[in-house]
């Protein structure tokens, strides 16, 4: 069988892909970040043309190693079939990277300055059906009565800023060890391989596909990285859908209680701001974030090696964010800060003495 006789629906133009597979296997594949595909009134987003076909538009390789695995699987899966320079169908609606202004130190200038409604456009027209296209084919195997173990297919690239990433596949996950910890154990019986354990980045992401879907559902899962460097090419997809096709199923067979609901919450806090509302007062609460801001300030002052541009890329914020914020704050009471004033308070000195002595 070949992915061009997979029973799929017909796309067209939505923005994502359904691969129809056997609910009764308990397994469902995501690719949050399968396509750079951008709609022509967009152009670039003012990139090069040859940006699009870098990881900052999406995961190189991922969509060819889902697909084939869920071939192999015979196993459902849901597709993107949008650059994720458009909107990030892996962040939550509410989270500043949702839409990146700067991505690998490049400025997005399509993305900046866009008011509240045309992110709410892209939201309705790009992130909110995949999520719900993820939504359906979870109720689906759930109404078939198996809850789906969820396993979203990603890419990294092979060297971050000079430095070499030795891991050819990673396992990130947050609090439910259900499924990840044996596929941790199953992949790393792949000869010769090196594997990651939430590297190089972190599976607890609130507000995520993961956790919007598996997390709050109380479903198993795990989101699995694969080296781009790896899966550039169809002989490289084929060998890691081969070896995925063969390690998924030792994990499942190996895990305990897969497909039953539980909840384990997340380490990202969320249950943790569901218990405090028993344990502290309103007053003690915001005391606490105070505090914590004002740790954080004091870090910021202190860490003058970090660029702003160096949070922008890696968070999706910086200190001038944090003194926008400050500055909005204030207005809200009435107070007439300042824009400079604001800076001030964030930097440690006047934003221009602060340039002028530590910005690279």
């Amino acid at each position: 069988m070949s992915l061009d006789t997979l029973v799929q629906e017909k796309s067209g133009e939505k923005p994502y892909r359904n691969i129809e597979g056997d609910l009764s296997l308990g397994l469902l594949i995501l690719c949050d970040h399968a396509e750079n595909r951008i709609p022509e009134e967009y152009g670039t987003l003012g990139l090069r043309p040859e940006d699009l076909h870098r990881h900052i538009a999406f995961d190189l390789g991922a969509a060819e190693v889902a697909a084939r695995l869920a071939e192999a699987l015979g196993a459902p899966a849901v597709l993107s079939r949008f650059s994720r320079l458009l909107i990030d169908p892996n962040r939550g609606p509410d989270d500043p990277t949702l839409v990146m202004q700067l991505s690998d130190g490049l400025v997005v200038p399509g993305n900046v300055g866009l008011s509240p409604g045309e992110i709410e456009a892209r939201i309705e027209r790009f992130h909110r059906p995949y999520d719900e296209a993820v939504g359906r084919a979870v109720e689906a195997g759930i109404a078939a009565g198996k809850p789906p173990v969820i396993v979203s297919i990603h890419s990294f690239t092979q060297a971050w800023k000079g430095v070499p990433r030795p891991w050819a596949a990673s396992v990130l996950w947050d609090k439910d060890p259900r499924f990840a910890l044996p596929l941790l154990d199953a992949l790393r019986t792949i000869p010769d391989v090196e594997v990651g354990d939430n590297v190089p980045y972190s599976g607890q992401l609130k507000g995520d596909t993961l956790y919007r879907h598996a997390t709050e559902r109380g479903l198993a899962h795990a989101l699995i990285e694969l080296r781009q460097d790896l899966i550039f090419g169809a002989e490289g997809q084929a060998e890691w859908a081969g070896h995925l096709a063969r390690v998924l199923p030792m994990a499942l067979s190996a895990g305990e209680r897969l497909h039953e609901i539980e909840y384990h919450g997340s380490n990202t806090g969320a249950s943790m701001q569901r218990r405090d509302a028993d344990i502290m007062d309103d007053k003690t609460r915001t005391e606490l974030e105070a505090a914590a801001f004002r740790r954080l300030v004091e870090h910021l002052r202190e860490r003058t090696d970090v660029q702003n541009i160096d949070l922008m890329e890696l968070a999706g914020f910086c200190r001038n964010c944090l003194s926008t914020w400050y500055l909005e704050a204030a207005d809200e009471r009435g107070i007439a800060l300042g824009k400079d004033a604001a800076r001030e308070m964030v930097y440690g000195m006047p934003y221009d003495e602060w340039k002028a002595k530590y910005q690279t």
